[in-house]
């Protein structure tokens, strides 16, 4: 999440109280609670990551929110900034195709699923970016303030994204939104897609647990379960 007042990454200034009400079990060598709910770089335990898990699995979806990082330290709110790029090296959001195919082959076999989705904030949203170009199986993405940069075929989407920013996120410029990734988009990708800006928001915005107060987190919600009733 971000904080109003320093709008970092997933700032975890705007934690929630929150248990969740699912529960862990195994997947090999990946724990979860028991559609891919994908974390943030505050890690699968966060309580605002298991509270949209929750929200998700109240509206009929198997939720099922991995732990990407495989037992390594999230990031914490207390850690240098400075160290950001060293911590991040082992934890690459594009690198994660070991974990995903341990949770696909769980949610196939255990659960019975037929049609899969991704749904991930930040660092999350970044690695919802990437299912989107490697696993055609998942049927459709969303991915909230989350961009993959390295990759040459970033723009080659192979199932339906939406994608959520805010318009004062400083993590991600409106530039990158809207001059590149939008335009790029449109010239390269045949899947469908949409991306959003929400006007005034910074980056976190969503997965904060304030829809009482700041309609664009009940609006961008409503778009996520939009977007995944349509093409699951």
């Amino acid at each position: 999440m971000a904080n109003e007042a320093k709008p970092r990454p997933c700032h975890i200034g705007d934690k929630v109280e929150y248990e969740g009400l699912g529960q862990e079990v195994q997947i090999k060598h990946t724990k979860v609670t028991k559609v891919i709910v994908i974390q943030d770089i505050y890690g699968w335990q966060l309580p605002n990551t298991r509270y949209m898990a929750d929200m998700l699995a109240a509206s009929g979806y198997i939720a099922v929110c991995p732990d990407f990082y495989v037992g390594k330290e999230p990031w914490g709110p207390s850690n240098d900034w400075s160290k950001f790029a060293e911590w991040l090296e082992d934890r690459k959001p594009t690198e994660i195709n070991k974990e995903v195919d341990a949770v696909l082959r769980f949610l196939k076999e255990q659960c019975g699923a037929k049609h899969i989705g991704a749904v991930g904030f930040c660092w999350g949203g970044v690695a919802t970016h990437y299912l989107a170009l490697q696993y055609p199986e998942v049927k459709a993405g969303v991915s909230v303030y989350g961009i993959v940069h390295e990759r040459e075929d970033r723009y080659e989407l192979k199932v339906p994204t939406l994608f959520i920013f805010g318009e004062k996120d400083e993590v991600i410029p409106l530039d990158q939104v809207s001059t590149v990734l939008e335009a790029k988009l449109k010239e390269k990708c045949t899947a469908d897609y949409q991306v959003k800006i929400f006007p005034g928001q910074t980056h976190g915005f969503v997965h904060r647990k304030r829809e009482d107060v700041n309609p664009s987190i009940l609006e961008a919600r409503t778009d996520m379960l939009n977007w995944l009733n349509k093409y699951m």
